[in-house]
């Protein structure tokens, strides 16, 4: 009889003790935005680029990743409070924006309800006037570039390259592209064709041109476009 009532007191503790995590509050705010140039977004490949936030004043606990996604905007669900937003060193096709001299790179945000803000960074390249022209067994593009950050800190363009995919999901990375090939790096120019795999069938096909810079993990994209057939 006692081992029952033992049993029983338990389970009672074990329900309340679930109340009480379910009754946990959730993250309140958005927050929501871009990262541009003179408010142009910076695109950048799938997962590849992010930025952390830091909540002072509450110990050790780990920095909240931020992802970007393919247009250079990111979104996430956060407490409310006072946060440290810092990009990772060197990820992304850019440099971060040294605040002041006592800062560095680090930028102050409070989140009170849902909030919205544009990072400026400064780019070592950006892409223009991308065109596409899509046959029945290959896709044309040419592209122009400019270069950003001249002096010390500039960086060579390593290699450019024309991505194909049968979704709006267009990268680098291997779960975001059907083929790619190589583009000619010209002077302020970029031209290639890729070729469509071989029984492709459906009616249209994404594409997106990427500049490799080097030195620089993460590449540079062009907008995604969508190429009837």
């Amino acid at each position: 009889m006692k081992i029952t009532n033992y049993i029983y007191l338990a389970a009672i503790a074990l329900l309340f003790a679930s109340c009480e995590i379910d009754n946990y509050e959730e993250p309140e705010s958005f927050f929501t935005g871009n990262i541009v140039y003179n408010g142009e977004p910076i695109e950048v490949g799938a997962r590849e680029v992010r930025f952390q936030l830091f909540q002072p004043g509450f110990g050790a606990l780990a920095p909240l990743d931020v992802h970007l996604d393919l247009d250079g905007s990111f979104s996430g669900r956060f407490f409310d409070g006072d946060y440290k937003l810092k990009f990772i060193n060197g990820q992304g096709p850019f440099k971060a924006y040294e605040v002041n001299e006592q800062q560095g790179d680090t930028i102050f945000i409070s989140l009170r309800g849902n909030t919205n803000l544009d990072i400026e960074v400064l780019p070592y390249y950006m892409l223009r006037n991308e065109a596409f022209n899509a046959g029945t067994a290959a896709v044309d593009a040419s592209a122009s570039y400019e270069q950003i950050i001249t002096g010390a800190d500039a960086r060579n363009i390593e290699f450019a390259r024309l991505y194909l995919n049968d979704t709006e999901q267009v990268s680098n990375n291997g779960d975001y592209h059907m083929v790619w090939s190589d583009m000619t790096v010209g002077d302020g120019t970029l031209n290639g064709s890729t070729a469509l795999p071989d029984g492709y069938s459906k009616p249209y096909v994404f594409a997106r041109i990427a500049l490799k810079i080097a030195g620089v993990e993460d590449m540079l994209f062009s907008p995604v476009q969508k190429l009837d057939l």
